[in-house]
């Protein structure tokens, strides 16, 4: 039995062990749903049959997800998270390779290279911002453009008119919006407007349904169209598919929590604005090299290498949870100074 050579060449998830008591380094949000939206998804649970197979292009969600935007059915396409569909993304558009403008999110480099398809990269210029105008003129032989917004590891909302620049190419622009709903920024009003536009969204960071693995974009007919004749059919179960709609109905609560996130976001930012970069997602990009010091403190919070050595990203936790984190860099910056 043969690996293929490249597949060696992917790095492992890190798998950490211990009993670590405060977890803010997968960009989570930190509240789980109440008791009685949980049995109102029980109950819902209790109609359907499980001994059959879901329906083969999850039409139930999308058409809730429709409803919830004000688009067709026939504009939403539904996966088991965000990165089931970024990998049928690299797959669908021709052109010679996949752009990206690191420092991003590494799954787009990861699926364009698991797929056998070139990365070429336009890094992000002074203040995290896309350069508009080279990724335009990289973008003519491209199959697909990816841009996060807000970025993930930055937390920063890409401007609209370098948006712009890169969508009137007419290359496929996906724009990765997981963390939109803590920016109350998007581009979702452009795509009447541009046939080649594909918003990226999740249930898994403001919804609070990470567990379930449930991504969505919206796009035009003929991208989703594409998307489905390669699509694994029943790819989403119904478990996944019931709660994803049920918590459709309650975004008052999902918009209380993200008051909340961006409450203790800003708190966090005040008091560590000397090392910490502005955001607006429900995470914080810190010029601290704190990672080792915080996980001997029983606090985990994401490493980054690369473009980002020496930096940490940290979720926003509860209030709790984010008192800890701040007592602790208080005492990393007061005594470690390894910044």
């Amino acid at each position: 039995m043969r690996i293929k050579e490249f597949v060696k060449t992917f790095r492992p998830y890190k798998v950490l062990e211990g009993n670590y008591r405060i977890w803010l380094d997968k960009n989570e949000n930190p509240f789980d749903l109440p008791l009685e939206i949980k049995e109102e998804i029980f109950k819902e649970l209790k109609k359907v049959p499980f001994n059959r197979y879901p329906h083969i292009t999850s039409m139930p969600l999308r058409e809730a997800i429709a409803e919830f935007y004000g688009v067709s059915p026939k504009n939403v396409a539904v996966g088991n998270g965000g990165d089931e569909l970024l990998n049928y993304l690299t797959r669908i558009f021709d052109g010679n390779y996949v752009v990206t403008t690191p420092p991003t999110f590494a799954m787009y480099n990861f699926y364009a290279r698991l797929n056998g398809i070139p990365v070429v990269e336009v890094p992000l210029k002074r203040g995290f911002i896309i350069d508009g105008e080279k990724i335009a003129e990289k973008a003519q032989k491209a199959c697909v453009v990816f841009i996060a917004s807000p970025n993930n590891p930055t937390g920063n909302v890409q401007p609209r008119e370098e948006i712009l620049k890169v969508l009137d190419t007419g290359v496929p622009v996906v724009i990765d919006e997981a963390y939109a709903e803590f920016s109350e920024k998007s581009y979702i009003d452009l795509l009447d407007e541009y046939e080649n536009l594909i918003i990226l969204r999740t249930f898994s960071k403001a919804f609070g349904l990470a567990g379930i693995r449930a991504g969505y974009l919206l796009a035009s007919e003929s991208v989703v169209d594409a998307l489905y004749r390669i699509k694994s059919p029943f790819s989403l179960n119904v478990l996944t598919m019931t709660a994803a709609r049920v918590m459709l109905n309650h975004y008052d609560l999902v918009k209380q929590n993200i008051n909340y996130i961006v409450k203790e976001r800003e708190r966090i930012y005040q008091e560590f604005k000397e090392y910490t970069y502005p955001s607006e997602a429900n995470f914080l990009l810190m010029k601290l090299d704190a990672y080792e010091f915080l996980l001997e403190r029983g606090i985990v919070v994401r490493k980054l290498d690369g473009l980002l050595k020496g930096h940490i990203r940290v979720t926003v936790g509860k209030k709790e949870e984010n008192d800890e984190l701040i007592k602790a860099l208080k005492e990393f910056v007061e005594n470690v100074g390894d910044i």
